[in-house]
């Protein structure tokens, strides 16, 4: 399941890869595009007349057009693949195959690396805790990043070289069984942008799902490139963890964990200002922070509604 906006070429030369490296499991390519205007659907169609492309005229985020894209599916298992990945070495083929071999898990993801090969560790993720929410405000995660312990969900520590059980497997590279994903009900749309892998996984989990990751499968994850403006992604990511906080912190938590995610951007936006005044190289940094804590009415309660980010 791919979703597009405005990803053209990276969109095909993902698509390239996944038909040439997956010789081993029968499949089928379902293609939603967002509304570009790239001219992606047009040569989606022309290079790859096989895939069900199904050409949207409105952007609906990802959360929203995956869902449309997997009532099409008809196979056991849904892959979700982000646009802006590369797939090597047959990950497609070997991720089935440990799905196989790993069946309760119920989730299952791989390993992504940078456009460098080196190391790109989000490919999964700790949930989200009032301890791991004051570690990302604080900055503790960010300046510890191979602790465990001040670092919990980004693994810290954790080099991705062996096979484990996570607790969120990021969307850029999921599989899941169809008839599991129908069960839960697929992605919450609310979430527009970011944190829908996140709360279906922690829905999967209360049904005793454990998501589960090999690094025999192994794919490139760009990152980033539908999101260009980084107050933009702030907006996103923040509005997304207190969506989170909200559906699965315990009650007396939800204002403590609202607060921290507060308290991360307009300390930022605070910190990144002084040292704007110091030195010019701070001063994207401060713009960006600053303009997200000026929106934060848009994302303070919850994930932006579609169109609220522009």
């Amino acid at each position: 399941m791919l979703v597009n906006w405005n990803t053209r070429e990276m969109t095909l030369d993902c698509i390239r890869t996944v038909f040439a490296q997956t010789s081993d499991t029968p499949f089928e390519v379902i293609c939603v595009d967002n509304g570009s205007h790239d001219g992606s659907a047009e040569a989606i169609a022309r290079e790859f007349p096989q895939v069900v492309l199904m050409a949207e005229q409105e952007n609906h985020g990802f959360a929203l057009a995956t869902n449309i894209s997997v009532e099409r599916a008809r196979g056991k298992y849904v892959l979700l693949l982000n646009t802006d990945t590369l797939v090597l070495d047959h990950a497609i083929d070997r991720l089935v195959a440990f799905a196989e071999r790993t069946p309760d898990a119920k989730i299952w993801g791989g390993r992504t690396l940078f456009e460098d090969r080196t190391l790109n560790p989000t490919s999964c993720w700790g949930r989200i805790t009032p301890w791991s929410v004051t570690c990302m405000a604080t900055g503790l995660a960010n300046v510890f990043k191979n602790s465990a312990w001040l670092n919990p969900e980004g693994y810290g520590g954790w080099d991705r070289s062996s096979e484990r059980t996570v607790d969120i497997v990021q969307g850029s590279f999921l599989l899941i069984e169809k008839a599991f994903w129908d069960k839960l009900g697929g992605f919450d749309p609310a979430f527009f942008m970011y944190g829908e892998e996140a709360d279906l996984c922690a829905r999967a989990a209360s049904l005793g799902a454990r998501p589960h990751m090999t690094p025999e499968a192994t794919i490139v994850h760009f990152g980033g490139r539908s999101t260009t403006l980084f107050a933009n992604k702030i907006v996103y990511v923040l509005g997304s963890r207190i969506g989170l906080i909200q559906r699965h912190f315990p009650i007396f938590w939800r204002p403590y964990g609202r607060f921290m995610s507060l308290f991360w951007v307009g300390w930022r936006a605070f910190v990144y200002s002084m040292f704007a005044r110091v030195s010019k190289r701070y001063a994207g940094q401060a713009e960006q922070w600053s303009l997200a804590w000026q929106r934060r009415a848009i994302w303070r309660n919850g994930p932006p509604s579609r169109g609220a980010v522009s």
